[in-house]
């Protein structure tokens, strides 16, 4: 989330700046070589990295990066059906609703939200993602991964899970990196929490599945990655995924979506904004475009959340603050994660952009890879909010003494510390200009801090790296020590 002029703004990778930033809330009241060993290239692919994606109101807040996108837009139906249905459930209750429910409706709406019927992700979607800007990220995941599991005591089966998986760029080169490690490799039972039924065949594919019958099992289908054989299933919701297997949780850019309360200090206290619909005089119809948010005294359950946030954090940073958001969600998940591993082993690895204190104002909206004011056009703009790694802490500390929690630290120490400089170097060893210069840009990208020193390109297109954006964070079992980078 960089300080840079929309002018400049030509695209977003969604989460932190890729190659620009990605700026805050609307919302607000204020306004080729060969891959040496372990990392055996894609089918098809030379050993260069080649998913980079090249690239006046002053904003404040930023998330993510530039990119030049090629045309691209919604259909009209999440424009029209869910605002009608948002209308709907605001007229049912006879008054407004929170920021969480609008949030969680635009996004997950089974028939129009966000996520559900369409491919969000890259050049022809509304943003870009770490793992779409280089295979290297994912590499570096592997190495993580791996290295838990070897902490773990080399399990003979384990549950690797990851919540949002996106076209599961990821995963797919976290599975083609290890692929060399036998006895990795047959420990895993791959489970991918999506609840978009259109990423989940983007999935499929990308990790080369392939669906076979048994009917030994009542004609029940198995599904295996032709990535290294390992078994693959989906689900909906983390609780979905079976128990009793020690779990390796992967959620990178996931917390980022979940919806938030918003709360506004006012004379009466804190108060909440909600989210209303207005009579347009000339037309005499409901709108929800462009109304203003108002402040409504908390629900007891919201309330609970609040005064929990503000006892986790010191008076005097609460005094500062005039605005505060809660993920009452986030804390529910990171709850469950540190119960679950608590209880079977394991770790789980979240990297978001965020920061490490109470967040105060920064929910935004991105389409086609420009921002936009988020009740333009409900369903069709992502809306995402900064990460409180803090509360995350909090919150897994308190499922469980069983279990610690490492971080967050910078995106840039976790990649430099997995090896992230020695892959680069082995790949620019043998490689084209062209490839080199890609090279480059993806690297700093993912590691860099600011704008590339190296660009000769436009100044439009300057890759701006993420390497402070984004923060990581481990919360593993206290059996199995501390994890990489961690030390």
């Amino acid at each position: 989330m960089f300080r840079r002029s929309l002018s400049h703004l030509h695209g977003v990778c969604r989460g932190v700046p890729i190659l620009s930033g990605r700026p805050g809330a609307f919302f607000s009241s204020s306004s080729s070589s060969r891959i040496l060993n372990p990392y055996p290239p894609r089918e098809g692919e030379s050993d260069e990295i080649n998913r980079v994606s090249p690239s006046t109101t002053t904003i404040s807040v930023d998330r993510s990066g530039l990119y030049n996108p090629t045309d691209h837009f919604h259909k009209p139906s999440g424009d029209s059906e869910l605002v009608k249905h948002l209308k709907s459930i605001i007229k049912f209750r006879g008054g407004p609703i929170s920021v969480a429910e609008y949030m969680e409706e635009v996004l997950t709406n089974p028939h129009c939200g966000f996520y559900i019927n369409r491919d969000v992700f890259g050049a022809g979607g509304d943003f870009i993602t770490s793992p779409e800007v280089s295979q290297m990220f994912g590499e570096m995941i592997g190495v993580w991964t791996m290295c838990l599991w070897e902490q773990m005591g080399r399990p003979r089966k384990v549950n690797l899970v990851e919540l949002g998986p996106g076209r599961g760029t990821l995963m797919a080169d976290l599975l083609r990196s290890s692929s060399k490690f036998v006895e990795f490799v047959k420990s895993l039972d791959i489970h991918l929490v999506e609840c978009s039924p259109t990423l989940q065949k983007i999935q499929h594919s990308n990790l080369r599945c392939v669906d076979e019958v048994s009917y030994c099992d009542n004609a029940a289908t198995r599904t295996t990655t032709s990535l290294n054989g390992a078994p693959i299933f989906w689900h909906a919701d983390l609780e979905e995924v079976p128990s009793g297997l020690p779990s390796i949780i992967l959620a990178h850019e996931f917390y980022d979506a979940l919806p938030i309360h918003q709360f506004q200090k006012t004379s009466r206290g804190w108060c909440e904004k909600m989210v209303d619909v207005t009579e347009d005089s000339s037309a005499n119809v409901l709108l929800l475009k462009q109304v203003p948010l108002f402040l409504s005294p908390p629900p007891p359950a919201t309330s609970l959340y609040l005064r929990r946030r503000c006892q986790w954090a010191d008076e005097e940073e609460i005094a500062k603050l005039e605005q505060i958001e809660v993920c009452p969600k986030a804390l529910e998940l990171t709850h469950r994660i540190a119960k679950r591993i608590s209880v079977d082993g394991g770790g789980a690895l979240i990297i978001d952009y965020g920061k490490n204190e109470v967040i105060a104002d920064s929910l935004q909206a991105i389409q086609k890879h420009k921002f936009v004011n988020i009740l333009d056009s409900p369903g069709s703009a992502d809306l995402s909010a900064y990460v409180d790694f803090a509360a995350i802490r909090h919150s897994a500390q308190a499922a469980s003494e069983n279990i610690s929690v490492h971080g967050p630290i910078t995106q840039s120490q976790l990649l430099a510390s997995l090896g992230i400089n020695f892959r680069v170097e082995a790949l620019l060893r043998s490689c084209t200009h062209e490839q080199a210069e890609s090279l480059r840009t993806g690297y700093w990208q993912l590691v860099g801090d600011g704008e590339a020193p190296f660009w000769e390109g436009p100044e439009e297109q300057t890759p701006i790296g993420t390497g402070t954006r984004y923060l990581a964070m481990a919360i593993v079992n206290k059996k199995q020590g501390v994890p990489i980078p961690f030390e």
